[in-house]
């Protein structure tokens, strides 16, 4: 599985952005996709999760600010991130759960840098 990230970007607070995270190959195997963010001396944290039967769920410091969603046609995660805070800026990756029942397994994308000025 190869996930391409994209969307990243500068944005003032209270703004927008939409990020978008394509899979190609085996991604029939993808049970889960999520996004994950990581600021500069942080650990890196899940913020949002789209099972494959549509299940999502959010970070608490995101919830009602930010939408995962996912386009099965274009095999295309989105997550729209509205009403930006400055402490939102981090690089964003993305991560694809194939894990079996025996064996865990995952897949990063690159990082997409989001900025948020105040």
């Amino acid at each position: 599985v190869q996930l391409q990230a994209s969307g990243g970007g500068l944005v003032q607070a209270g703004g927008s952005l939409r990020l978008s995270c394509a899979a190609s190959g085996s991604t029939f195997t993808i049970n889960a996709i999520g996004w994950y963010r990581q600021a500069p001396g942080e650990q890196r944290e899940l913020v949002a999760r789209i099972t494959s039967g549509g299940d999502t769920k959010y970070v608490d410091s995101v919830e009602g600010r930010f939408t995962i969603s996912r386009d099965n046609a274009k095999n295309t995660v989105y997550l729209q991130m509205n009403s930006l805070k400055p402490e939102d800026t981090a690089v964003y990756y993305c991560n694809a759960d194939v894990s079996t029942p025996l064996v865990p397994y995952d897949y990063w994308g690159q990082g997409t840098q989001v900025t948020v000025s105040s």
